[in-house]
């Protein structure tokens, strides 16, 4: 398929489509920072069946939030998702001597060739081939925990350890994406995705 801006539309309205594939899944028990390798997940309407992140509300943090810290919320970070060629330019830019996983930096989904994937606006949905439907919700920022813990468990191609900021500033525009689960199911290494922006409504139309 022809890759186009996924903002375009046709002249009917509807969204242009692009297409990828899943690298890899993976799932974080609660009270650790990775996510593990798994053979697939299970998406539940609430999130991922056995991920720390699932739930239908969750805990305003105390920076980073609208809501005061503590507020119980909705949660719009059921899965998070990261394009494999970031994560490529990520290890690449902090000069690593064993590149990272989408897991190492706990991301549930690996996809591959989405160009601009950190970039696909709220609303977009990615359609997999075993039917599960997610819907994007937002950028997926670099946090300062996350940061240290890349610090922590790897080295440079020198043998010393990344500086904390290093993460952060590699990562900062390609970190991926958060969202909610539209229709649950299994997604797997190898599926189809279909991606998708979220089509102009008729009114909107010229």
């Amino acid at each position: 398929m022809e890759q186009r801006k996924l903002s375009e539309c046709d002249e009917s309205g509807s969204s242009v489509m692009t297409q990828g594939r899943v690298v890899s899944v993976h799932v974080g028990a609660t009270g650790t920072l990775d996510k593990e390798a798994d053979q697939a997940l299970e998406m539940a309407i609430d999130g991922i069946v056995g991920d720390r992140h699932r739930g239908a509300t969750r805990k305003a943090w105390a920076t980073g939030d609208k809501q005061v810290g503590g507020t119980v919320r909705r949660n719009e970070r059921q899965w998070s998702a990261i394009a494999h060629e970031d994560v490529e330019k990520i290890s690449a830019a902090m000069s690593l001597a064993q590149p990272l996983t989408a897991g190492a930096i706990a991301v549930n989904l690996c996809i591959e060739g989405i160009p601009g994937f950190s970039s696909l606006p709220r609303g977009t949905t990615l359609s997999f081939e075993s039917g599960v439907v997610l819907m994007v919700e937002e950028y997926n920022p670099p946090c300062g925990d996350m940061a240290l813990h890349v610090s922590k468990n790897n080295v440079t191609t020198s043998g010393e350890s990344p500086p904390p900021p290093a993460f952060s500033e590699a990562a900062k525009f390609c970190r991926g994406l958060v969202g909610v689960v539209e229709v649950p199911g299994f997604i797997r290494p190898g599926d189809q995705v279909t991606v998708e922006a979220e089509p102009l409504p008729k009114w909107l139309r010229t």
